[in-house]
């Protein structure tokens, strides 16, 4: 194998290049396709385009295009919303407010810059702790004139209401995050009292508190925007005048209240204590819960309106591959566009109600979902969703078992949660275990969760059934004698090595073993928000080049951070053939940090495309869709000479004040499974160019991430926090699974050899490398997780480097409690992935090399995965 030399990453001048166009163009399509309306009265949307419209809110003129921290993107320039609507021809007529607000803004952020400056004392100089702990909120601006609103010839205003939300910070239950302050709402009143009709967007992180706006009845029309990347001007324009039409469908349950969510008193330091976090409502996360307990919501999952109207009517219902591996059911369904105007696209999803009468479950879980062509009016499509009997399974801690329960499968269908249909059922004849496996992440404390009434339960069961007999609906009849039982067995520690990867780690001197294990040294800067690279400035870190000579050619690759694009620094120089060494402040926040440099030598400049964050992303249902973003970002890192994306990231949305959340899915696993094996296998698609699926797992709180034990029964880690992950791995192979900061039961994810070997391993078949989060090992409480316990875990790559890491593990394989093979194991599946990484010339991509081993994986439009 020979290795590629590497030139400079980059460009020497500012030239806009058909790629940067081009990978524009999809990541406004793509925020375009996720924007979901939540409201649309008196068919207000869409708007003619050359109206005028009276424009304000915080995110009018800096709309967030996505969060803080290591998913930023320095990305070349952002179009705003009132740069949207003015290149789409809209007469803006509130221009003035726009200015003023614009310079409030700016003096709003040099004082935020000042705040965080003069708290570094505080955090013994970390500068990303000052940061990330001093939110920047968005200041509301001032009044409007309101007698020039008045006669400007508007009749309908736009408001846009912005958060900012980011790494290591959890949101608060307060005015200026979940809920609306007194001088946005004045602002509010405002706007109100001088145009007819009012558009909010809601251009957030997250979920907030909607309650304001009943008080309000010209809002007609609200639009959930998210956070929708350097375009998301351009796609709310599209959206707003009708060249779209809206498809997108929400990826959580939108409660009436904040309080009615089931965790609502004790999710992170909203019990006080931040230490432990107690995972009390066990299964019943997001519409598992509320759809449950028959609590009413704002907005239901799946939820999204349209320009159009769609009519659904279900097909045959079959379930075909019993007696094999992969028994798979199938839907029928028929879409047809009924409406006589606009073209779209709609959203089918099938739920599942499984039976109540042994193991308690959820009323309904998502089994499946497909998204539709563009449909003219009067036009209609056939579509079959196909999904695994397994995703009908349970988790049973007695026996240590994925099972399928005897008795009614209720098959419902529609456009959202709240509109699903019974169209069906399955009858299976005995109880059946799919999966034979063994007990993880042990509890090892007393944990009270959240049951459901199960006489209610019951109740509910036999009325859906008493109507699927009233209706002659069709029945389905399954042999439990017929579904296979896969019996998990555990590996456990080999004196051989396999393949090429394996006889040169048998080659390599303990030193090389030690230097692989972490990342590099001489490139780390230990930051926590990863920046350790050289090669490629603003990179997450590089592996190790200990190996890269004769006879070995082990390539030394670069990571770089996602998962709303590559985040590198925008720019950087090189004097005499040498990169100038930056330091992390040159990637956050575009540079706004970093302190002015006289540039010297040459400038290169790497703009990367900052696509919609995860949740706008999901909130498409289209993984054709995802597929085709994560395959514009592999190209992107085949440019920039980046081998490992840092995303996506997959945690589930357990609590809408996670700080995190914008970067991960859905509160749902296998819609968060579904999207991120449509991003791997996109990815994937480039030679040599690999994801990183993470925070594995349970990384579902930002506030005192590194310290926090997340305690939760093995049904709810298996069912909710593990099988999204599960579903990526299983799918599509990704190169790499990167752990969490928290504990998981008392252990610290990242030295967890429960998750690490025994679930992605041994139980789904993973055959990529583990890493650690940034300065995991080094930041821990008390050194409670060690680059040794890493490597006695089955984590390949203690990451960014550190030389406390590799004393840690020199000096217990000294002492004997580090098993030289497991040394030996991980660095093995480090050296396993780099050589089939893009830094060999020839390189293959990674769907191609499991093709060649009798794997195909590709994801249809169902979301189903073949």
């Amino acid at each position: 194998m020979k290795l590629r030399e590497r030139g400079f990453p980059g460009q020497t001048t500012q030239e806009v290049t058909e790629r940067e166009i081009l990978h524009r163009q999809l990541s406004r399509r793509a925020a375009a396709e996720g924007f979901v309306l939540l409201k649309n009265e008196d068919r207000l949307l869409p708007l003619q385009k050359g109206s005028k419209i009276g424009l304000y809110g915080a995110g009018a003129v800096k709309t967030i295009k996505g969060g803080t921290g290591s998913g930023d993107v320095n990305e070349r320039d952002c179009v705003n919303i009132y740069q949207g609507m003015v290149n789409a021809g809209y007469e803006v007529t509130s221009r003035a407010w726009l200015e003023d607000y614009a310079e409030i803004y700016m003096q709003a952020r040099l004082e935020w810059k000042d705040e965080i400056y003069k708290k570094l004392p505080k955090y013994n100089g970390n500068f990303f702790e000052a940061y990330s702990s001093t939110q920047f909120q968005m200041p509301c601006g001032s009044s409007i004139d309101e007698k020039a609103a008045g006669a400007d010839g508007a009749d309908t205003a736009v408001f846009v209401l912005s958060r900012v939300t980011g790494e290591n910070a959890d949101r608060h239950d307060t005015e200026g995050d979940y809920y609306i302050t007194s001088e946005e709402k004045a602002l509010l009143h405002q706007v109100a009292a001088c145009y007819k009709n009012v558009i909010l967007v809601i251009n957030t992180g997250g979920l907030i508190d909607l309650a304001f706006t009943e008080e309000f009845s010209n809002i007609k029309a609200i639009i959930q925007f998210m956070q929708a990347g350097q375009e998301g001007g351009n796609a709310f324009a599209d959206m707003l005048s009708g060249a779209v039409t809206p498809s997108g469908k929400l990826t959580d349950t939108w409660a009436l209240n904040y309080k009615d969510y089931p965790n609502a008193a004790y999710f992170s330091s909203q019990s006080g204590d931040v230490y432990k976090e107690e995972y009390r409502e066990g299964i019943y996360v997001g519409y598992r819960y509320f759809d449950t307990f028959d609590v009413p919501v704002r907005y239901c999952f799946g939820y999204g309106l349209s320009y159009t109207e769609f009519e659904l009517s279900a097909g045959e219902i079959s379930v075909k591959g019993m007696g094999t591996k992969k028994p798979m059911a199938a839907v029928r369904v028929n879409i047809r566009n009924i409406g006589d105007t606009y073209a779209g696209k709609e959203v089918v999803q099938i739920y599942v109600s499984c039976p109540q009468a042994g193991m308690e479950k959820e009323f309904r879980r998502l089994a499946g979902f497909g998204k539709s062509s563009l449909l003219a009016p009067g036009e209609a499509e056939s579509m079959e969703i196909s999904f695994s009997l397994s995703q009908l399974a349970s988790y049973c801690e007695e026996r240590s078992a994925w099972i399928l329960e005897a008795g009614s499968y209720g098959i419902w269908v529609g456009n959202s949660l709240n509109s699903a249909v019974l169209e069906g059922a399955f009858e299976l004849d005995e109880t059946a275990v799919l999966t034979q496996c063994g007990h993880i992440c042990e509890r090892k404390e007393a944990l009270e969760e959240l049951h459901a009434d199960r006489d209610r339960l019951c109740r509910k069961e036999e009325i859906w059934k008493a109507q699927a007999r009233e209706k002659a609906l069709p029945v389905v009849r399954l042999k439990a004698s017929e579904i296979l039982t896969e019996t998990i067995s555990y590996a456990g520690l080999s004196d051989r090595l396999p393949g090429k990867a394996g006889e040169i780690t048998e080659s390599l001197s303990i030193d090389q073993l030690v230097a692989l294990a972490t990342g590099d040294l001489v490139k780390g800067q230990g930051s926590e928000l990863g920046s350790a690279g050289q090669t490629v400035p603003g990179a997450a870190a590089e592996t190790a080049a200990a190996a890269r000579m004769d006879p070995w050619k082990v390539a030394s690759i670069v990571l770089a951070d996602g998962p709303a694009g590559l985040r590198l620094s925008k720019a950087y120089q090189v004097i005499n053939k040498e990169i100038v060494k930056g330091d992390f402040l040159d990637a956050l926040e575009g540079g706004f940090f970093a302190p002015e440099k006289e540039k010297r030598g040459e400038t290169y400049y790497q703009y990367c495309t900052a696509i919609p964050v995860g949740t706008l992303l999901a909130q498409t249902w289209n993984t054709e869709l995802i597929e085709e973003v994560g395959e514009m970002i592999g190209h992107e890192m085949e440019l920039f000479g980046v081998t490992l994306w840092l995303a996506p990231g997959m945690n589930i949305h357990r609590n809408p004040l996670c700080g995190r959340n914008f970067e991960y899915y859905s509160e749902d696993p296998l819609l968060s499974g579904i999207m991120a094996s449509a991003m791997t296998l996109g990815v994937q698609r480039v030679p040599g160019c690999g994801t990183t699926i993470k925070h594995f797992a349970c990384n579902n709180q930002e506030d005192n991430r590194m310290g926090s034990d997340s305690v939760l029964s093995e049904r709810t880690l298996r069912e909710i926090y593990l099988k999204g992950f599960e579903i990526a791995v299983k799918n599509a192979q990704p190169m790499s699974i990167m752990t969490s900061y928290n504990l998981i039961n008392g252990v610290h994810a990242a030295n967890c050899y429960d998750i690490c070997t025994k679930a992605a391993r041994d139980e789904w078949g993973f055959a990529g490398a583990i890493m650690t989060d940034w300065t995991t090992t080094t930041n821990s409480t008390a050194g409670t997780c060690t680059a040794a316990g890493c490597m006695r875990a089955g984590n390949d790559m203690v990451m960014p480097g550190d030389l406390r890491d590799h004393d840690c593990i020199r000096r217990e394989l000294e002492a004997g409690t580090l098993d030289i093979r497991e040394l030996k194991r991980c660095v093995c599946n480090t050296v396993r992935v780099i050589l089939q990484s893009n830094q060999y010339e020839g390189a293959r991509s990674y769907l191609e090399l499991f093709e060649d081993l009798g794997v195909y994986m590709t994801a249809d439009k169902s979301g189903a995965v073949k």
